[in-house]
């Protein structure tokens, strides 16, 4: 029962439990797979915006994954993040469906043009 309460105020606890999990394996990426793995998670967490917590966990999980299969095989960073590694995070990022937090202001903002428009239809008819 207080664990309902608990999850009702700050999450599911079980995706807390799978973060703290998967950023302990981010920590013991050997260097430099485990800088740029962190600066990828980093750049993620403001750039993504996902708010899903469930696609949030899934998204991270996959990109230590990532990491540990390159490390594990010796794969060169830029192998991975291509010469650009901001195109690279995007693009890893889109891959992950789920409301973001600037999908609000992107709906505001359409709503605010669509209402400019009709008002400015209104003014015309007069």
């Amino acid at each position: 029962m207080a664990a309902k309460w608990i999850e009702a105020l700050t999450g599911s606890l079980e995706q807390k439990k799978q973060y703290r999990q998967d950023m302990a394996r981010m920590d013991a990426l050997p260097e430099p797979y485990r800088s740029s793995a962190k600066a990828c998670h980093r750049y993620l967490m403001y750039q993504g915006g996902v708010v899903n917590g469930d696609v949030l966990v899934t998204m991270l999980g996959d990109l230590v994954d990532l990491w540990e299969r390159a490390a594990a095989d010796g794969t060169p960073i830029r192998d991975i993040t291509g010469d650009d590694p901001v195109e690279f995070a995007d693009s890893f990022a889109e891959a992950y469906s789920g409301k973001r937090w600037i999908d609000k202001e992107r709906e505001r903002l359409s709503k605010a043009i669509d209402s400019a428009v009709d008002d400015e239809g209104k003014g015309r008819k007069s």
